[in-house]
């Protein structure tokens, strides 16, 4: 019988050594490379975190959502139409006027229709205070959409609180 040629216990145990080596570096290699990718995961997403949630526009607001915000309330008026005070030209000129209301709540959209003979009275003696040629330019316009607010916004007893009018609109505007 012939016998297998044997290797040497010391040339086996180095072997053995070699081979444990490599497999022992290997795990540890796969181990760190798993925990590194894990790491840059964990990096990436809460620096997508930030950037989604924490972004500033260019003009250095940060984005704010308003869940609370209530829809505007509006208060139409009837139509207007009134003599305008005489200018440069000469002639009479009319205007007729439909104008739209903006409260912040209902509760002085009621306070607005409660007192609707006084706030129409007041409008009229403004807008018939108005010329034709103050009226025709855009400028004009916004002018006279703030004073009706601050006709508006007096108060309607002596001792009141003023009226709480934010915005008036122009649903018509006519000039004649």
């Amino acid at each position: 019988m012939a016998q297998a040629p044997t290797k040497s216990p010391a040339k086996t145990e180095a072997a053995g050594a070699a081979g444990e080596a490599p497999a022992g570096k290997s795990k540890k290699t796969l181990l760190i490379v798993i925990g590194l990718v894990l790491l840059l995961l964990l990096a990436g997403g809460g620096a997508a975190a930030y950037f989604f949630l924490m972004h500033k526009p260019a003009n250095g607001h940060a984005v704010v959502k308003k869940e609370d915000s209530k829809p505007p309330v509006f208060v139409p008026l009837e139509t207007f139409t009134v003599n305008l005070a005489p200018d440069d030209s000469g002639g009479d000129k009319f205007l007729q006027v439909a104008l739209t209301l903006q409260v912040p709540e209902d509760k002085d959209a009621d306070t607005i229709k409660l007192h609707m003979p006084q706030i129409r009275s007041r409008i009229l003696l403004l807008l018939s205070s108005q010329k034709a040629s103050d009226l025709l330019t855009e400028a004009g316009k916004n002018k006279l959409m703030k004073q009706i607010v601050v006709e508006i916004n007096k108060p309607f007893d002596p001792a009141g609180d003023p009226g709480k009018a934010t915005g008036v609109f122009f649903t018509s505007f006519v000039i004649q």
